[in-house]
């Protein structure tokens, strides 16, 4: 369970019941001593795609998403989908340009390092390396 300090861009994390996406991500200092850290958090409803904008002090605890991590390879773009390839089992997983808002110019054909989040069989997102 990671802290609301802990979140980073890409973090896929369970809020009611429903898998959330972090899409922005900024600190507030606070203006008077004493006073905990605020965390002003945007997230993406990776079912319905709405946007949820939560305020988060640095010790709120947020659930992990159930989904399954799986290495995958880059295989290529299609006209508004990306298409990876699982390195397992060869299956092949679809998502859309706007569900890779923000990562999308970071992948390179063939690129193999990537980890995919599936749920239900579903692509839900990806992790990239830390240097690409």
């Amino acid at each position: 369970m990671p802290k609301a300090s802990e979140l980073k861009r890409g973090m896929i994390v369970d809020i009611e019941g429903i898998p959330h996406v972090v899409r922005q991500f900024e600190s507030k200092s606070p203006s008077s001593r004493g006073a905990a850290t605020l965390y002003k958090v945007r997230f993406n409803n990776l079912k319905t795609r709405q946007k949820l904008d939560l305020s988060l002090k640095g010790d709120d605890l947020l659930k992990d998403a159930d989904c399954q991590r799986v290495r995958v390879q880059y295989s290529y773009k299609d006209v508004e989908s990306f298409v990876f390839m699982n390195l397992e089992d060869y299956s092949q997983y679809t998502v859309d340009a706007d569900s890779l808002e923000g990562q999308s110019e970071y992948l390179i054909e063939q690129q193999e390092d990537i980890v995919a989040l599936l749920m239900d069989g579903v692509l839900l997102g990806i992790e990239l390396p830390q240097s690409v």
